[in-house]
């Protein structure tokens, strides 16, 4: 993980103050941050990514005591912040009537996404700032998310005003993201915390989110995380003409082959899986392949969330 030097930190802070957007490291993915409480910094974000405005955001916070300013904070989410923040895991919780972050972060609804992150230069803006940061992925809307400083550049070249280096980020998919009811635990999104830790930690099996046309959390839409190519999923080995995401101890002879991890190891796999779709997909588009053939993924621990981003990643795309 590369340090970002303190004048690093305080020029990026300068930006977020006056409105800008940085792409701020993070131990998930880049998010393309803003102040979260500046209306027409925000807006920057949708436009800098083309996301569709029903689509909320997640705000990042240093802490739990800096995220009761913003939401209603109940005993078992300080609970949950206690045992994984900071960390790679997302609060859905009512917002607070006096809060002043922008409402196009909450999509219309009256929650608000809230996680605290685990890298430091996050933690280091953060504080600088002493605002929440409004902070997707840095990448233009439901393509494959950032883990390098160069996926961010290539994504939205000028549409971000700075990018502060952190290195590689060391986990690779998103957070997970639950969201808190009263004493109920709803799983919306599968991340880098597995279901069984969370389960484990409270005792009780997580309730499942109910199908509904409008997102209530980030990475929620059917189509995400996407490459121009198509992929094809669950298969031992690549057709005629196809690049390949392989797991685990795979034979293949194509010349365009990727592996998550060889040894079969979930954790590598994760933080691969973004660096290595979007490096065959621009293999694909160099050799005019006809689209990408991923090996079965284990569905267990993190393993969920790689099926998860694999799945939305192969979904019919909207016209």
């Amino acid at each position: 993980m590369t340090k970002a030097a303190p004048a690093q930190i305080e020029q990026a802070a300068d930006l977020i103050r006056d409105g800008g957007l940085v792409a701020v490291p993070t131990e998930t993915v880049y998010g393309l941050a803003a102040d979260a409480t500046n209306d027409k910094a925000v807006a920057r974000i949708f436009e800098a990514k083309g996301r569709p405005q029903f689509n909320p955001l997640i705000i990042h916070v240093a802490d739990a005591a800096m995220a009761k300013r913003y939401v209603k904070f109940s005993p078992l989410a300080a609970k949950l912040a206690g045992e994984f923040w900071p960390g790679p895991l997302t609060m859905v919780l009512p917002r607070r009537a006096d809060s002043n972050t922008s409402l196009l972060v909450s999509a219309g609804l009256d929650t608000v996404a809230v996680r605290a992150p685990a890298h430091a230069a996050a933690q280091a803006l953060i504080r600088a700032v002493d605002h929440p940061l409004a902070a997707p992925s840095a990448n233009r809307s439901g393509a494959i998310s950032p883990t390098t400083p160069d996926h961010v550049r290539k994504s939205l070249r000028d549409k971000v005003d700075m990018i502060l280096d952190g290195g590689a980020c060391i986990i690779g998919i998103e957070s997970t993201i639950v969201a808190i009811n009263d004493n109920d635990v709803t799983m919306l999104r599968v991340g880098g915390i597995t279901r069984d830790a969370i389960e484990q930690f409270l005792g009780r099996s997580l309730a499942e989110a109910p199908i509904s046309q409008t997102p209530q959390a980030p990475g929620m839409l059917a189509s995400h995380y996407a490459p121009q190519a198509p992929l094809r999923l669950n298969t031992s080995a690549p057709r005629d003409g196809e690049a390949f995401l392989g797991f685990g101890e795979t034979e293949t002879t194509s010349p365009y082959a990727l592996n998550l991890s060889p040894s079969g190891d979930l954790r590598e796999s994760a933080a691969n899986l973004f660096a290595h779709l979007r490096r065959l997909d621009d293999l694909c588009a160099e050799h005019n392949l006809r689209g990408i053939a991923a090996a079965p993924v284990p569905h267990a621990g993190l393993g969920e969330a790689i099926n998860d981003r694999l799945k939305r990643a192969a979904a019919p795309r909207s016209a």
